[in-house]
């Protein structure tokens, strides 16, 4: 299975802690952000990986073709914004057989890959979603889902208040999502594709993990301390 990872964010509310590059470029615990993702797929035993690029794209030259991850790396690159299922939709010469891994590459979630897949199998899901419980799920959204696992509605950002299950970034996705995005338009996979498969075979799958999104200073910051991450934890 290839595994897509979604690298062209602008990192607007990184800065100035993160300039001039982009988001999947930053800095954390010594490297490049991005190649904690390519080296997590690389201990799930993933082989082949597509970055779907943008903002800043040559900085991405520096990943080579990914031998010294002990992956084939391959990339898109999109001239303009198309969002996140348009850069999916954009990479799709690049992609083969049915289904895919897409990792969001400004977040990391230390999980079984395969037990994922494995769940998106054993329910026959168009997609599905790895999901992390959190104790304020404000900034994110959140997600419901029903008994058998089964997406139910998603919660907008601003109006989840506590602790619930948020998205974090990790997809299986089938064919028939990437045949319902149109070529050449800007679309978000999260706000305008996984919506309208509520009841069509999206599900969700909680996992326990560190999870970390380095989208805001604080959590950027919180990052250069995870050892999932290789950061030093604070001392007491």
């Amino acid at each position: 299975m290839q595994a897509i990872i979604l690298a062209g964010g602008l990192g607007t509310r990184l800065r100035p802690l993160v300039n001039d590059v982009p988001k999947s470029m930053a800095v954390v615990g010594g490297r490049p952000f991005i190649e904690h993702l390519l080296l997590q797929l690389q201990r799930n035993e993933f082989q082949n990986v597509v970055i779907c690029a943008g903002h800043r794209a040559e900085q991405l030259d520096t990943l080579g073709d990914g031998a010294q991850f002990g992956l084939t790396l391959q990339r898109s690159t999109e001239n303009q914004p198309l969002g996140t299922a348009g850069a999916i939709k954009l990479a799709e010469p690049l992609l083969s057989g049915d289904r895919w891994l897409v990792m969001n590459g400004d977040s990391f979630f230390d999980i079984p890959i395969q037990a994922l897949v494995d769940r998106h199998q054993s329910v026959h899901a168009h997609a599905t979603i790895a999901l992390v419980g959190v104790d304020d799920a404000s900034r994110y959204g959140s997600v419901e889902l029903d008994e058998d696992g089964a997406v139910r509605s998603f919660v907008e950002k601003g109006t989840t208040h506590g602790a619930a299950l948020i998205n974090a970034g990790l997809y299986v996705l089938e064919r028939a999502v990437l045949d319902m995005i149109p070529d050449g338009s800007a679309v978000s996979l999260e706000r305008e594709v996984l919506p309208t498969l509520i009841g069509r075979g999206l599900y969700g799958a909680e996992f326990d993990g560190f999870f970390i999104d380095i989208g805001v200073p604080a959590d950027y910051e919180r990052a250069q301390h995870s050892p999932a991450l290789g950061g030093r934890a604070p001392e007491a």
